[in-house]
């Protein structure tokens, strides 16, 4: 089976390494493997073993009949949309690990493929290697998913790993995280939740088959997290992770809520000791309770093996489409005023009387210089925030479910 791969950067050499090492693995489900034929890039690479391989023009890949699956790691919308649609449209598959392109363009990508005979797929756009998508749409397509809860970013777990082990400051932890390249110069995408919103929207819209928009959900970063806030959640048993979650009510047809923000999550909690970059996704279903995938979410082998894992999909399944149900019709989330959470809220010095006045009766717990709320609307909080003085942080608390 003959292959090419658009875009031979971090993820894309991987793809030439899982396929080159586990050769023999491979061959297990396509006899004879899957042979990389074309690399397409604007660099030239002269000291990589693929270097003879390079292209610059995709039109030498697309004219050629025996390339019959395709993986693309371009990253980002453009050139990437077009190149795969015009692969697509030529009825070869695409297997790719770029989450911003599928979440953009994922149920047209879908359509494409199907009106041409060949699969759109992307198992390594959410989770790195952990079988995530794949567990979602074919494990549980007996399930009615409840809710999908996950640390989705190995960046910024890192980042708040070192905070909470380590007590640095979130400025030494991301410079560390930058040093080690997990975090790339311009960190924004990481930190301000964007990867990890892009992952949730994703996830939401397979479980509810209908387009749920990375711009249409409540998306905060972990910029505004302090070594002081893990000193005072520890206090309480409590660590804080950037969480990405969907939740979905029973009444059938009423629209999930949808959030990515840091959250403290309890001792006890399957997510609690997930920490350094890996990844960690608890799915909760009616029938199936709550079920914990855990592994590497990022890096060169772990994302190419999940790209691989679906080049031979789509190489066993050649000429055909593997449908993935994904409607284009927009499912708008809940406003997220009407969340319910408890909420951790760090005061300044000479504000504790106000925030007691503030939040009389609504009040759980308290310590030194902070202090746990009952469980309310985030629009309430928010309102009785407003006349509880200088606040200096706050956090939602995890739900149970």
């Amino acid at each position: 089976m003959q292959a090419a791969i658009f875009g031979f950067g971090t993820i894309g050499s991987g793809v030439a390494e899982v396929l080159t090492k586990n050769r023999e693995q491979i061959a297990r489900a396509i006899p004879g493997g899957i042979d990389v034929k074309y690399i397409l890039d604007i660099r030239d690479f002269p000291d990589s073993p693929f270097a003879d391989l390079i292209v610059h023009d995709i039109d030498i890949i697309l004219s050629d009949p025996e390339i019959k699956v395709i993986c693309e790691t371009m990253g980002g919308k453009e050139p990437a949309n077009t190149f795969t649609r015009r692969a697509l449209e030529k009825g070869i598959s695409v297997c790719t690990s770029n989450k911003e392109l599928v979440e953009a363009y994922g149920p047209s990508l879908l359509a494409e493929a199907a009106a041409h005979n060949c699969s759109y797929l992307f198992e390594a756009s959410v989770g790195g290697g952990i079988p995530l998508i794949s567990t979602l749409l074919h494990s549980f397509s007996q399930e009615k998913i409840m809710s999908v809860t996950g640390i989705l970013n190995g960046t910024t777990n890192y980042i708040l790993t070192k905070m909470q082990q380590e007590g640095s400051s979130y400025e030494d932890a991301l410079k560390e995280a930058q040093a080690l390249g997990y975090a790339e110069r311009d960190p924004k995408a990481d930190v301000e939740g964007h990867d990890a919103g892009r992952k949730i929207s994703i996830l939401s819209s397979l479980v509810c088959r209908k387009t749920v928009r990375f711009d249409d959900i409540c998306v905060e970063g972990i910029s505004g997290i302090s070594a002081e806030d893990f000193c005072l959640a520890g206090q309480k048993g409590y660590t804080i992770k950037l969480i990405g979650r969907t939740s979905f009510p029973e009444e059938e047809g009423a629209a999930p809520e949808v959030i990515t923000a840091p959250f403290l999550i309890p001792k006890g909690h399957p997510l609690y000791d997930v920490n350094d970059v890996f990844n960690g996704i608890l799915i909760t279903g009616n029938m199936v309770d709550r079920v914990m995938l855990y592994g590497r979410g990022a890096g060169k082998c772990p994302t190419a093996s999940a790209v691989v894992s679906d080049m031979i999909l789509a190489a066993e399944n050649a000429g055909k489409n593997l449908p993935v149900e994904w409607d284009p019709e927009v499912l708008s989330p809940a406003a997220p005023g009407d969340s319910c959470y408890a909420f951790y809220v760090r005061t300044a010095q000479d504000s504790e009387q106000a925030f007691r006045k503030a939040f009389e009766g609504c009040i759980a717990d308290q310590w030194d210089g902070a202090f746990l709320t009952e469980k309310m609307r985030e629009d309430d909080f928010k309102s009785r925030l407003e006349t509880a003085g200088e606040v200096a942080g706050w956090i939602r608390v995890l739900p149970e479910a």
